[in-house]
Formats: C-alpha cells, sequence, structure tokens
C-alpha cells in the first residue's frame, strides 16, 4: 500500500458489495431511512448502492477532493449531496441533529492512530482519552485505536437516544472494542449483529472484517451478548459473545471450566525499547553483533539473554542467540550510572544517540538518555513463565539461563514471576494444560493480531484450575510436550502452597 492509501486506511469498497450490504439491510432488516448518510464515501460506491433504500436524502462526507469529484461526476441523483470535509472536523450533530429514521453506512478507515503518527499525519482525531483509561494504559498500548473505532464510538455519542440504524464495515475486533464501548457507557440499544466476510476476497487484506449492526434506542434498553453470523455462507450462526462482569467470552469454545478470575501471579509484559539495531544483539563466533551488522564490544552486566515473541515453540527456553542490553532496573531510573559502572557501553549508546532521540513513543519524552519501558525488579527474576502474545495456540514456556542470569522478553510477550524452578514448571504444566488451554481459548479470541493479552491472562486464576486439574492430567501435559516426567504430588502440593496462591482465603482447595 503506497504512504497516501496507507495514511488513509484507503480501502475502497467494491460496488457490488457494497450493493450486497444494501440488500441485506433493506431485505432482512427491513430498513427504510429518511437519511442516509455515509461519513467517509471514497469514490460513491455505497452511495451508489444506498439509492435502492429511496431515501429522502443522502449525504455523503469526504475529505479526498478528488474522490467528491468523481461521486459527483458518477452519482446522478439530485438526492445525493456530497460534502467536501475531514469527518473529524466536520461535525455530524449539524446534519443529524433532532431527524429520526436515519441510517449512517459505510467503510470507514481502516488505519491505527499509532500507524497515523508513525506517518506524522494530520489525519488524526484530537487527542483525548476516550475509553477512560487509566494513565499507564493511555501513554502506552492500550490507548492505540483504529481510527473507525473512534469514528463510530463518535457517531454513537452523537446519536444515543434515538431510533437511529448504524451499519458499517469494521476489522472484527473493532467491533467487539465497540461493543465494550456502548456497555461501558450505558449506550440505549437493540440490536447489535456481527457478519463475518472474507475480507481477502473483498479487500485482499488478511484482517478478519465484519458489517457490523447497530440499531440504537431511545428508551434504555441493551444486550448482554451478540450473535456473530457468516455473512458469506447464508447468515450461519457462528458464536454468541457474551459480556460478563465487564469482559467479553466467545460461547462457540467448548469450555467446561470456569476459571475466570483475577490471576495469583501478576502477568508482566517484556521490555520494549523501540531501538532494536542498537539494543538487540545476536551472540556470534563468541562475539555480539547488533543490527547493523557491527561488532559490539560492551560490558557484559548489562548484556541479558532475549526471548522473542517468536521464539516461544518449545515448553523450556534455556539456550540463547539473541540478547538484549537493559539500561535501566526501573522507570525514569536515571541512566547516568552507566558512564561509571560500564564506560564502554556508555560510550556505544551515546555514539547512536540520534536513534534514541527519534522514537516515537511518548513514554520516552522527558525521560533519561537511553530510556527503556516495561523494566522493573520483575525483569530480573531469575525464573519466568512467559508466553507470545500473537500465536493462537500459546505456548508457556519456563525462561532461565544455566548462569542464573535472568532472561528477558519483548514487549509483545508476557511473563510471570517464581522463585525457583520447580513453581515455574508445575505453573507451566498447568498453563498448558488441556482444561486451561481450553478455557484461554474461550476468552480469547483468534482472529485478533495478539489474542492473548495480559488483560486476558490475568483473568485465567491458578487456584480455581487447582481444584480440577490433577497430577495424572499434569503428567499426561508432559507427554504431549514430549519432557521428561519431572512432576511430582508433592511438587504439587508444594505448589499450592505458594504464598501468592494464598493471599486470598476465598477458596479452598479439593481433593485432586
Amino acid at each position: 500500500m503506497n504512504g497516501k492509501k496507507k495514511e488513509f486506511g484507503d480501502y475502497q469498497t467494491p460496488l457490488e458489495f457494497a450493493q450486497r450490504v444494501c440488500d441485506y439491510l433493506k431485505g432482512n432488516k427491513k430498513l427504510k431511512p429518511d437519511l442516509i448518510i455515509e461519513p467517509t464515501c471514497g469514490k460513491g460506491n455505497f452511495i451508489k448502492s444506498s439509492l435502492v433504500f429511496e431515501a429522502k436524502e443522502i449525504i455523503g462526507i469526504e475529505m479526498n477532493a478528488d474522490y467528491c469529484k468523481y461521486c459527483e461526476d458518477n452519482i446522478k441523483d439530485k438526492r445525493v449531496k456530497i460534502i467536501n470535509e475531514d469527518f473529524f472536523s466536520y461535525c455530524l450533530t449539524n446534519t443529524t441533529n433532532l431527524k429520526e429514521n436515519v441510517l449512517i453506512l459505510g467503510n470507514p478507515p481502516w488505519v491505527t492512530n499509532s500507524t497515523l503518527s508513525t506517518l506524522n499525519s494530520n489525519n488524526t482525531p484530537i487527542k483525548t482519552n476516550f475509553k477512560g483509561l487509566k494513565r499507564i494504559e493511555a501513554i502506552t498500548g492500550s490507548s492505540n485505536f483504529d481510527i473507525c473505532e473512534y469514528m463510530i464510538n463518535k457517531i454513537i455519542e452523537i446519536q444515543n437516544k434515538t431510533d437511529n440504524v448504524i451499519a458499517m464495515l469494521y476489522k472484527t475486533s473493532v467491533a467487539r472494542n465497540i461493543f465494550k464501548e456502548i456497555k461501558r457507557r450505558n449506550i440505549y440499544f437493540s440490536e447489535f449483529e456481527v457478519l463475518e466476510f472474507d475480507s481477502s476476497k473483498i479487500f485482499g487484506i488478511s484482517a478478519s472484517a465484519c458489517l457490523l449492526y447497530i440499531k440504537l434506542s431511545k428508551k434504555y434498553t441493551s444486550l448482554n451478548s451478540y450473535k456473530v453470523y457468516d455473512f458469506d455462507n447464508d447468515l450461519k450462526e457462528i458464536t454468541t459473545v457474551s459480556f460478563i462482569e465487564g469482559n467479553l467470552c466467545n460461547n462457540s469454545n467448548d469450555n467446561d471450566f470456569d476459571f475466570n478470575g483475577h490471576c495469583e501471579f501478576e502477568w508482566r509484559q517484556g521490555v520494549k525499547h523501540d531501538c532494536s539495531k542498537i539494543m538487540e544483539l545476536n551472540f556470534e563466533n563468541g562475539r555480539y553483533i547488533n543490527g547493523y551488522n557491527n561488532e559490539v564490544n560492551i560490558e557484559d552486566i548489562l548484556v541479558f539473554p532475549l526471548i522473542k515473541s517468536s521464539m516461544f515453540k518449545t515448553p523450556v527456553l534455556n539456550s540463547f542467540k539473541k540478547y538484549v542490553i537493559v539500561t535501566q532496573h526501573k522507570i525514569k531510573e536515571d541512566t547516568a550510572y552507566l558512564s561509571k559502572l560500564a564506560p564502554k557501553a556508555w560510550k556505544y549508546l551515546n555514539d547512536n544517540k540520534e536513534l534514541f532521540e527519534n522514537r516515537k513513543s511518548s513514554i520516552y519524552k522527558r525521560a533519561p538518555k537511553f530510556s527503556m519501558f516495561g523494566i522493573g525488579d520483575y525483569s530480573y527474576s531469575q525464573f519466568k513463565v512467559g508466553v507470545s502474545g500473537f500465536y493462537k495456540k500459546p505456548m508457556f514456556s519456563i525462561l532461565y539461563s544455566y548462569d542464573e542470569k535472568p532472561v528477558m522478553t519483548d514487549d509483545t510477550s508476557y511473563f510471570i514471576c517464581f522463585k525457583d524452578y520447580e513453581s515455574a514448571y508445575v505453573a507451566m504444566l498447568i498453563l498448558n494444560s488441556g482444561k486451561v488451554q481450553n478455557f484461554l481459548r474461550s476468552i480469547a479470541f483468534l482472529d485478533s493480531k495478539r489474542p492473548y493479552t495480559k488483560k486476558v491472562l490475568e483473568r485465567f486464576s491458578f487456584k480455581k484450575a487447582l481444584n480440577f486439574i490433577s497430577l495424572k492430567e499434569l503428567t499426561e501435559t508432559e507427554n504431549q510436550l514430549n519432557i521428561k516426567q519431572m512432576i511430582s504430588n508433592k511438587m504439587l502440593e508444594t505448589f499450592k502452597n505458594n504464598s501468592e496462591l494464598n493471599k486470598s482465603k476465598q477458596l479452598s482447595f479439593n481433593n485432586v
């Protein structure tokens, strides 16, 4: 995708597909709108297709002047009005205030705010914490969102307490976020449906995509679940997604055990530095080599084994070819101490300081030189159990080094810490056991770019799981992982007596 198309998330909807969507809305949903609005109409295929509704007025909003002219030249209908405006500066209230029987239709941009920031784009909404995130979440990964997610939430805010309809194309993950957001904000709505289609055929991309249908309501009404249908297969029902205690659960997965709760061990995210060619080193023939293929001769005290997300493929990881320079022991620690502790490393970092100064993320602003994120006492734990956020089938791995040096992970990985190997080993087996894997699949959404995040993992309760997982099952897990049998009843009982597990006395272990 070229720069401009990437900046504007420009995936034009094929006319045939736009017609199919409108036919569905008219035939299946029996919509008869008086006013239709397309907030980002592009070349106007949804505008043209929406003529089937015979609405009194159809408005297309588009910031690209060439697209506006294209629409005006190709759609000859006096009901259609094309407005050359930017959605973020154009106020929909002026168009829809006090009007009823409105259909808001279309295909908003498929691009995230962080991508736009990387491109130095001005095509972004005014920066507000519209999800109500905690401060630390608002400045890190949780604050990244699709522009279309912002747009639909803005539209819903304006249209709240009306009976109007929103029908738009999105990533399926965005539809889930929108459901959570309208529940969080107590928006009135009577219908919410997700109709998945093959985005590779329609747009030539691999993201899971859908038509999202929302029927708002004047009167207080809300739903605690929604259906997902196959738009390409006679509207076959795929699953039901339920909203339970602020979280979403995928009911399509067979899971007989409820391990939902709060994890007794705190899940942490790996280190973030945004300067991989300098900070990450390969160990080759007894030498450290950086991303520019240059030899790096620095003090070993700052160099730690690194497991990147793609390396979580075996249950035990204790041999390494990748390493990372770690400059701090905690966030915002002044790095000036490195000049005396590790003068060669200090010089190496300063020789490349321009690369650090050009890092885009706001977390490095007004921070000490060569700062990192995702760093703390926990980073230096000798025994960890980690997992990649990316894999659809998670492999939980023990991370440790024979030389007792802490093993670091990257920021797309997550881990919990233990004081000894045996505790980490038991935790690894529990997490890889069949019952727990089934449970995790029921609370994760595999079409997400990162199915297993901290928010997903921290919903798993070890204490609940230990009431239903036997020693025999853990032995079977060892066999399935193709590792030598080590688990014993003593190890399992010791794990059950772990102080972290017993901070709360709300649950007791049954004999298993």
